[in-house]
């Protein structure tokens, strides 16, 4: 009973609304139009997202907090002899890949080469607009203890071995992952040479994959540069912008000159640039899809007759969705908010619910009374159609409510989600004002029997014979047969016989159909009996895929031997969907969202080409003071780092104490005192003082070693990524075991830490705040079943995308995880009305239910997907690898919820719950049915709508 109540409460709200939004067509035709407009002037204020990092890793991350801890024990500054700062933060760098084509980039020919255009890079100046100062990279640089810059190890060995080779010298050996520089100190180029061949034991050579722990270097296919900046202020970073930008101009030009090397740049902006750059790729295929998007609403609104056509309908529905888009950015933009690419899925969100919306109001109009008034046409409009489309709107808002909200841990997801949420409200807003007033003016030209594309007065059947034959054909419509009579009412009252008699022959037929409801009164399914019996007189006035659903699809659909086959189908569906989804992998590469063939993609292919032998340098960072001269401690720390590559300043103290025929456990005091002044004095020893931080007892005392550092580096294979976030779990377990307080770290870390929970987490959410729903709207709105029925399919449909996309290769990314949480929204826009319709309806056979259904609402969805796909197809060429995502993911949304609604659905629904009742109407209903179609042939509006035709 509660039920019926609020059921039949909100229907006469929506009929209120309907009502009223048709007495004032011209003011809410107007308001939207306008407001667009103004608030679209607010582009001026349009400002793209800079910080890219922020968007794209986990906010709340393990791996953040102990890098402001690495950075506030180690900071970057501090390094007076390694590039260390890409161990904490990227800050401004340059950074390049130089490949040989032919040979090795260790050849006498390229090294000149090489270190030619190290040269001209290290002497580049750059001027800011500002200032009148020139910048060179000797002044940003990081300096060392003699103000001198530092710069990569691989470059002091070549160095070496060109002033030796130059000095008819024996050229000095250079070892491969570490090798020992000409002051003793050894220095780890696993990253700065690639593609390395060895000299093996004997001579012999050995391939890149040598697992010799440091052999020397045969030849090499790839060799890295990186050039840190400074940036101390605003002016610095400016400067430091400046410079990346000419580094860039650089290498471009090298490479012209130099056709035997590649060039491979990337700098601290490349990632924010490239990720943007696909927005910028996007402006004429997003315009092509509206245009090919218009061109096809408009021919799924037209139909044979030229009056009942709605061709410009499909055109208004589009423009409504361009307005209140216009509209949502307009409030963003006067809210302060920051654009980036991944609001490129926006524009689709709002193009299927919009969409799927209008079709349904046009499919409803069509089905009203053409003697009613339009007010009351409009009424009936809202009444049948408003309810489900406030539903599903509540459904988006839910889902995308929930995953804006600060439960969502990455930023890019949240963000998103909560302009999609506004979006899809505004665009509700549009369609209930300004479509619907589209709607009366539509209904207005109609009655007028005027041209529904060109507006002008169809002349009756007798003016049109001496017409030549394409001016007929142009002009064709049914006129209403009573116009051949004298009399109006007496017109009426036959017409409305006629209707109230094929009534009472439907009564056993699924006809009473209503959006979410239950049967309410005979009252309020006559006009839908009298629409269906109209156009089953009238044929040719269907609409031409009405007319398909009507007398081919739906009888073949629910044939007895067609339902096995489908059901073999769901089968086949859920096996590839299950195979994909037992194969789903983190996308944590971050040139997956980035535009193609830029600098962040092609620099990304030479590093997995050339330098995938080898993790990341992980810094092992002991935050704590530890008993280091305790031989157990030492036994624990040689242990933790073993199978590693290492640069250890511990492993090298207890040899120095070894060759020193000391021993490694001594008193604190005597350990600290012969590390200080005798192993840190050493010139190959020296530069480790960088990795231990030193703590003052008092006058007098010696002091302790607060922190320290040791770098690793681990062999690693083509899952790089895989067993980057393995590798971690273990570390991070490890350490809180140990008695030795340590943490590792890398800032690769920010994007591995937890990343698949992270970007899964917003799904999971919005997925089971729609169960709630579903669950909570069964106990007062919708019938259980219904909600049951369609929280099956839209994890049916959630599951059937992330197992397709997976063997279509779509990683889960923020990008893939967006359109996921958009397709639980899209697949109730398709399934709702289908399900609340057959389980609304009434008559003797499943079957015919399920018949009903698809004429009424499988029409709606199948012009939805033609438009939605079709819009789809020109985002598909653009060179991005962040739309290729979005177009992979949207078109399986769209495929697998048109399977469910056109094919699945129909064909379980005719053997599964819920039961039809076989008990034809009562002769009372019959009886009343047709009191009504009496009484309403002397209703005062047919009189009225009479008196003004």
């Amino acid at each position: 009973m509660l039920r019926q109540v609020l059921h039949s409460g909100l229907r006469s709200c929506f009929c209120a609304v309907g009502r009223f939004v048709a007495t004032y067509p011209v003011f809410f035709a107007s308001a939207p139009v306008l407001l667009s407009i103004l608030l679209g002037s607010s582009f001026s204020r349009y400002r793209v997202e800079e910080d890219v990092e922020s968007l794209l890793v986990p906010k709340h991350s393990l791996a953040k907090i102990e890098g402001n801890l690495v950075e506030s024990l180690f900071p970057a500054t501090r390094s007076k002899y390694t590039l260390y700062s890409d161990l904490q933060t990227s800050g401004r760098y340059g950074r390049v890949i130089i490949t040989s084509r032919k040979g090795s980039v260790l050849d006498p020919v390229n090294m000149d080469t090489i270190l030619q255009l190290h040269r001209q890079l290290y002497q580049m100046q750059v001027t800011i607009p500002s200032s009148t100062f020139n910048y060179s990279f000797s002044y940003l640089c990081l300096p060392d203890d003699t103000n001198a810059c530092i710069i990569d190890d691989v470059l002091r060995a070549m160095e070496e071995i060109q002033l030796a080779r130059t000095a008819n010298r024996s050229v000095p050996v250079l070892r491969y992952p570490i090798t020992q520089l000409e002051d003793g100190r050894q220095a780890y180029i696993g990253h700065q040479l690639g593609g390395v061949q060895s000299w093996g034991p004997g001579g012999a050579v050995r391939g890149p994959d040598t697992t010799a722990r440091s052999e020397s270097v045969r030849s090499a296919r790839a060799l890295q540069l990186s050039y840190y900046l400074q940036t101390r202020g605003d002016l610095m970073e400016r400067a430091a912008s400046q410079w990346e930008t000419a580094f860039c101009s650089v290498l471009q030009d090298f490479a012209e000159l130099y056709p035997k090397l590649g060039f491979y740049p990337t700098t601290s902006s490349s990632l924010r640039t490239d990720f943007q750059f696909s927005s910028v790729l996007s402006r004429f295929p997003l315009l092509a899809s509206l245009v090919v998007c218009g061109v096809l609403a408009t021919l799924c609104c037209s139909m044979r007759d030229c009056v009942r056509s709605k061709p410009w309908s499909g055109l208004l529905a589009l423009l409504s969705i361009t307005l209140s888009g216009l509209t949502a950015a307009g409030i963003l933009n006067l809210s302060g908010a920051t654009y980036n690419s991944t609001y490129l899925g926006i524009p689709f969100v709002m193009l299927g619910h919009g969409l799927f919306g209008s079709f349904e109001m046009l499919s409803s109009w069509r089905r009203t009374s053409e003697d009613q008034h339009v007010k009351e046409r409009v009424a009936s409009v809202f009444e049948d159609v408003m309810l489900r489309f406030s539903g599903s709107t509540l459904l988006h808002l839910m889902t995308l409510g929930l995953a804006a909200s600060p439960l969502t841990n990455m930023e890019a997801v949240r963000l998103f989600c909560g302009t999609a949420a506004l979006s899809v409200t505004v665009s509700y807003v549009y369609t209930l004002f300004f479509y619907t007033s589209c709607l009366v003016f539509t209904g207005f030209l109609e009655t007028e029997y005027r041209h529904g594309c060109f507006c002008k007065r169809v002349p009756k059947p007798e003016g049109l014979d001496s017409k030549p034959s394409w001016y007929r054909c142009l002009m064709y419509t049914r006129y209403q047969e009573e116009t051949q009579t004298a009399n109006p009412v007496q017109r009426v009252r036959q017409t409305q016989a006629q209707n109230c008699n094929l009534t009472r022959t439907h009564t056993h037929t699924c006809t009473n159909l209503q959006g979410h409801g239950h049967v309410t009164g005979s009252t309020q399914h006559l006009p839908h009996s009298r629409a269906l019996s109209s156009t089953n007189l009238h044929p040719l006035d269907s609409h031409l895929l009405l007319g398909c659903v009507r007398s081919c699809y739906g009888d073949w659909i629910t044939n007895t031997y067609v339902k096995p086959f489908v059901v073999l189908l769901y089968l086949v569906y859920i096996s590839f969907g299950l195979m994909g989804f037992l194969q789903v992998s983190q996308g944590s590469d971050l040139s997956a969202l980035v535009a193609t063939e830029t600098k962040t993609v092609l620099y990304t292919r030479a590093q997995q080409r050339f330098f995938s032998s080898y993790s990341p340098v992980i810094g092992f960072y002991i935050y704590e003071s530890a008993p280091y001269w305790n031989v157990s401690v030492q036994r624990d720390l040689l242990e933790y780092t073993k199978g590693f590559q290492r640069i250890s300043w511990l492993e090298a103290y207890l040899t120095f104490l070894s060759g020193r025929n000391q021993s490694t456990s001594q008193p604190r005091e005597n350990f600290t005192r012969t590390l200080r002044q005798s192993f840190l004095r050493e010139p190959p020893f020296a530069h480790f003082a960088d990795d231990i931080i030193f703590t003052e007892h008092g006058q007098g005392e010696e002091p302790d070693v607060a922190a320290s550092r040791i770098f690793l580096v681990a062999k690693t294979t083509e899952n790089k990524r895989e067993e980057m976030s393995v590798l971690l779990d273990t570390l991070r377990r490890l350490s809180l075991t140990s008695r030795v307080r340590f943490l590792i770290f890398n800032p690769s870390f920010v994007y591995l830490d937890h990343y698949a929970t992270a970007v899964s987490s917003p799904l999971r959410h919005s997925l089971l705040a729609v169960l709630f729903l579903l669950g909570l709207s069964s106990l007062a709105v919708v019938k259980p079943l219904v909600s049951v029925w369609l929280g099956l399919t839209m994890l049916s449909v959630q599951f059937g995308v992330l197992g397709f996309m997976t063997l279509w290769g779509v990683e889960l990314d923020c990008m893939s995880v967006l359109c996921l949480i958009s397709a639980l929204g899209y697949s109730a826009d398709c399934s709702g009305p289908l399900l609340c319709g057959f389980a609304s309806g009434r008559g003797d056979s499943r079957t015919r239910c399920v018949r009903a259904a698809l004429e009424r609402h499988g029409v709606p969805c199948l012009q939805t997907l033609i438009c939605y796909s079709t819009a789809l197809l020109p985002l598909g060429v653009v060179q991005s690898n962040l739309t290729h995502t979005l177009f992979r993911c949207l078109i399986l949304t769209a495929g697998c919820s048109a399977l469910h609604t056109l094919a699945f659905l129909p064909t379980l629904l005719t053997f599964l719950p819920p039961s039809k009742s076989k008990d034809p109407l009562s002769v009372g209903d019959a009886q009343r049915m047709e009191v009504e179609c009496d009484e309403m042939s002397d209703s005062t509006r047919v009189v009225d709508q009479i008196t003004t035709l």
